[in-house]
Parts: C-alpha cells; sequence; structure tokens
C-alpha cells in the first residue's frame, strides 16, 4: 500500500512539473543536465542532508556546509533546476525540501550501498 502512495505522489508530481514546464522537452537533456548536477559531493550531501531533515532554511544550508552565497545559491538553484529539490518562499526567507525526483535518487543510493 505505502508503494502504491507513493507511485501516486510521484506520478501526481511528474504530471505538475510536466504542466507547468519544468520537464526539459528532451529526455536526454533531462538526463544530462541531472547527471552533472549529482555529479559535485557537496550537492549529493546537500540532498542527503535534505532527505534526513525534510525541510531546511538557505541560512541553515549554507552554515550546516560552510558555503558562502555563490556557491549556495548555484548549488540550490542546479539541484532546483534539475528537479531534485524545489525551493519554497516564507516569510523569513527560503526553505529547500526533496521532490520525488530527488526521494527517488536518494532510495537508489541507498539500495546500492546495501548490495555491498
Amino acid at each position: 500500500m505505502v508503494d502504491e502512495e507513493l507511485m501516486k505522489r510521484r506520478q501526481e508530481w511528474y504530471e505538475k512539473a510536466k504542466k507547468e514546464g519544468k520537464l526539459k522537452a528532451n529526455p536526454t537533456e533531462d538526463h544530462k543536465a541531472g547527471l552533472k548536477a549529482l555529479q559535485n559531493p557537496m550537492r549529493r550531501n546537500i540532498m542527503k542532508k535534505l532527505g534526513e531533515e525534510g525541510r531546511m532554511s538557505y541560512e541553515r544550508i549554507k552554515e550546516e556546509f560552510k558555503l558562502d552565497d555563490m556557491h549556495a545559491k548555484f548549488d540550490l538553484g542546479l539541484l532546483v533546476d534539475t528537479l531534485y529539490i524545489e525551493k519554497e518562499e516564507k516569510e523569513g526567507g527560503a526553505e529547500y525540501y526533496l521532490t520525488p525526483r530527488g526521494e527517488a535518487f536518494l532510495a537508489n543510493v541507498e539500495s546500492q550501498h546495501d548490495l555491498k
């Protein structure tokens, strides 16, 4: 039952992203951009931390990973652009959280580590 709910949530997210024009028209380009984003260990670590914490503010991410504004904006922006995380503007600033795509990436990484 949990798997069905998860798959439904992922499908709803995918359809919403597609409708909003967030998905790249060419799946090859989408995959290429995703690979580029995930090559960087810092961005993978940010995703892992978001997976553990749920949501984190921009300031907390900067502090946690000792990032200056330029690097924080670049890394978070790339993860948002490739749909691994989402940004939500709040009164006190922005918060970031994993998308179903980001969750799936982390689940895949964890399952691969279980095989070793």
